[in-house]
């Protein structure tokens, strides 16, 4: 026999029995069945109360009833999982006026569109499918005009993942991903989780990073020219900088002496500020 969960509506386990929703590996689909760690990812963004979030993949919706019982004023998903959406429409019916459900991928999203009338920032959300979440997180930080749309993210990745995107300046997890999350917002992990609070259960481990947009990152350059400055340098890790860099310009020393850094310097030794500094040359160079 079905019983009601905490907040008044059947269990995650029996919606997705009912409506046949088995996890799709081609999907990156993980859910998490337990509404007592939902809430505790729900309350990773706290304060709710009123706020518009925006979630991605939200599949039977267990994520998605934790933020609504936080107070959520209203919550946007996105699921391109047809099979999600009578499971989807029942939260909606069950908490009026504040589920809306956007059948679609999250790729291709037109954000500020879809959020056009929706009051203040928004807050994203998300247990993020795994084969997509680097390619959301760094189109939601190089979201231009900045400061952005949203004023929080708490997003679930992979351990390894949600390590690069925190790590320090001299770690082997430093990379790419570590300088633009950190330039753009200050990012820590909020919340470790095992493969078992999953279902199925993935192989890995994963964590929750919490995202606080900086209004106006310092130093100051185009996140392109940092993308850029961040390609060439950590493409070839291994090498030297005066070498690493000269797919940006045939005199790297040169670029890197108006930095006031060493040229024998390896990309993992440089911090964000630093990285951010050269791409400021670039931007004014037009490198």
């Amino acid at each position: 026999m079905s019983t009601l969960a905490v907040d008044g509506m059947p269990r995650l386990a029996d919606v997705i029995r009912r409506h046949g929703i088995a996890a799709k590996k081609s999907l990156g689909q993980n859910f998490i069945l337990d509404l007592t760690l939902t809430g505790r990812i729900a309350r990773e963004a706290a304060p709710l109360a009123g706020r518009t979030v925006v979630e991605i993949g939200p599949g039977p919706g267990g994520l998605t009833r934790a933020l609504l019982a936080e107070g959520a004023g209203r919550v946007l998903a996105v699921e391109r999982d047809d099979r999600c959406l009578a499971a989807l429409a029942e939260i909606a019916a069950h908490h009026p006026g504040r589920l809306a459900v956007h059948a679609g991928d999250a790729l291709h999203t037109d954000w500020p569109k879809l959020l056009a009338d929706a009051p203040g920032k928004a807050v994203i959300a998300a247990n993020l499918p795994y084969g997509i979440a680097s390619r959301l997180l760094i189109g939601w930080l190089e979201t231009e005009p900045w400061p952005p749309w949203f004023d929080l993210m708490v997003l679930m990745f992979q351990r390894e993942v949600a390590e690069r995107i925190t790590a320090e300046p001299g770690s082997k997890s430093y990379g790419r991903l570590a300088v633009i999350s950190q330039w753009r917002c200050d990012a820590h992990i909020g919340l470790h989780l095992p493969p078992e609070a999953f279902t199925p259960a993935p192989k890995v481990s994963s964590a929750v990073v919490v995202f606080r947009p900086r209004i106006s990152p310092l130093p100051a350059c185009s996140v392109k020219a940092l993308g850029r400055v961040t390609a060439a340098a950590f493409g070839q890790r291994r090498k030297m900088l005066r070498q690493s860099l000269k797919s940006l310009t045939p005199l790297p020393e040169l670029l890197l002496r108006a930095a006031d850094l060493d040229p024998e310097l390896r990309a993992e030794r440089l911090t964000v500020a630093e990285f951010a500094t050269l791409a400021a040359l670039v931007d004014e160079k037009g490198l």
